[in-house]
């Protein structure tokens, strides 16, 4: 009997220890729910990316809303932390689908991010494993539902030149005492400023036939910048990103096509934006692309190697070991940047593995050739001849398509070079001579659509 509070106090201690380590669990456990690594956000006209990235998987659901347009995301293992509303000031005024971000904190453990809208949009939301340079990721991508139609932009672009230039300029009066209106409603007219009438039967002057080397259709050349968005590409040992410098040779490239009068040049991405190397192909094939052109910066692991390269498909492997890294190194693109596996069509991937064809191959071959030769021109070249390899952004089937390394951005002399405006003019102008060249030899006539 003496010994039962004894035995009551032990397992009151007891108890209450057991308690103690239960909540001591349950704050270790908020303890660790996941850290906010970074939040980034990357708006275009295609769509607008959200990324967190954090220390561990975190999972989230999403519901629409209507009037106004919204989409509203739960997102579980995620306390309030100030990393999530720097999204907030993220958001940018020209933005073409998000207005504005809020983030609060729904119920414990659980963060309700809503994002107001311009647009009605559709959403995707999606996780990323580590891979390169980050950790977890929960990715929100939102697609307008309004989609436009870039080939009809293009040939409405060349109408609007084509109509302006057929327009006659305004007539300056050189003598302001001349006054033809008043003259008319007088009666006398003036007969300084009159034309000659022409005679009836005067034929206008026989125009000279086109050669055969000439087109009268619109010429639309794809020009794919690479990498963007959550994929930087490589960095040159400045601090060079390959996607920055890629971009402003594409947008340089793409004034320099426009000036053409039967040219248009049209870009995969106009912006710091992720693009699925699929999409790229999709995007050329869209506008009915005449030439695919891709845009890169070499990198190795090491400061020596130096010139650029430029790469075709092939059907039978690589035509060098240095061919097929670089493959695999671009092919891995979609995984740092990020694509939605579930999202993607699994009848279209498998026809992309095969999409190559032995007449698209030949035509890449000529355009390389053109254009190898003339960047030979303005630096150094890295192999002296056109190489191939198994690019997958290379596999539109009836598009002649290239894969340009402008430089080793891991070379610090080249990574100065391609930050430069005169060198980058220069590659500009030596790309647009390969164009020219290749057309000037290879017209495109074979396709029955006059733009």
């Amino acid at each position: 009997m003496k010994n039962k509070p004894v035995a009551s106090r032990c397992m009151l201690h007891g108890g209450r220890l057991l308690l103690l380590v239960l909540l001591q669990l349950g704050v270790q456990q908020i303890a660790h729910s996941a850290d906010i690594l970074a939040v980034r956000l990357w708006p275009s006209k295609d769509y607008t990316r959200v990324t967190i990235e954090s220390d561990q998987e975190i999972k989230a659901r999403q519901f629409s809303l209507t009037d106004p347009p919204r989409v509203a995301i739960d997102i579980e293992g995620l306390q309030l932390l100030p990393a999530l509303r720097e999204l907030v000031a993220k958001v940018r005024p020209e933005d073409p689908n998000i207005s504005g971000i809020r983030v609060g904190q729904n119920a414990p453990g659980v963060v309700r991010m809503v994002i107001d809208l311009k647009q009605a949009v559709q959403a995707q939301v999606f996780s990323l494993a580590p891979v390169a340079p980050y950790q977890h990721r929960l990715v929100f991508d939102l697609y307008p539902q309004a989609v436009s139609d870039p080939l009809a932009a293009l040939i409405a672009d060349r109408l609007k030149d084509t109509q302006a230039a057929a327009t006659p300029p305004p007539v300056t009066l050189t003598n302001p005492q001349i006054d033809p209106l008043g003259d008319l409603i007088a009666g006398r007219g003036d007969r300084r400023t009159e034309p000659a009438p022409a005679p009836a039967n005067l034929s206008a002057p026989n125009k000279p036939k086109p050669s055969k080397t000439q087109t009268d259709r619109l010429i639309i050349v794809a020009i794919d910048a690479g990498h963007g968005g959550e994929d930087s590409g490589a960095i040159g040992p400045g601090g060079t990103l390959e996607k920055d410098v890629v971009l402003q040779l594409a947008l340089q490239l793409q004034a320099r096509i426009n000036q053409q009068p039967t040219m248009r040049a049209y870009l995969t991405r106009d912006a710091d934006f992720f693009v699925p190397l699929n999409v790229r192909v999709q995007k050329a094939r869209r506008v009915q692309a005449d030439l695919f052109v891709s845009i890169h910066a070499d990198a190795f692991y090491n400061a020596s190697p130096q010139g650029a390269s430029v790469f075709v498909l092939s059907e039978r492997g690589a035509s060098s070991s240095s061919a097929r890294w670089l493959a695999n190194k671009e092919n891995a693109s979609d995984l740092v940047g990020g694509i939605n596996i579930k999202a993607k069509d699994e009848h279209l991937l498998k026809a992309m593995l095969d999409m190559s064809t032995t007449a698209q191959i030949s035509d890449s071959l000529k355009l390389g050739g053109a254009m190898l030769g003339e960047i030979g021109n303005v630096g150094k070249l890295h192999k002296p001849r056109v190489e191939q390899a198994s690019f997958a952004v290379l596999k539109a089937p009836d598009i002649p398509s290239v894969l340009v390394e402008t430089a080793f951005i891991s070379n610090p002399d080249e990574e100065a070079r391609l930050r430069s405006p005169v060198y980058q003019a220069q590659l500009t102008e030596a790309l647009m001579r390969g164009i020219l060249r290749y057309f000037a030899k290879n017209p495109p006539l074979a396709r029955n659509r006059a733009l």
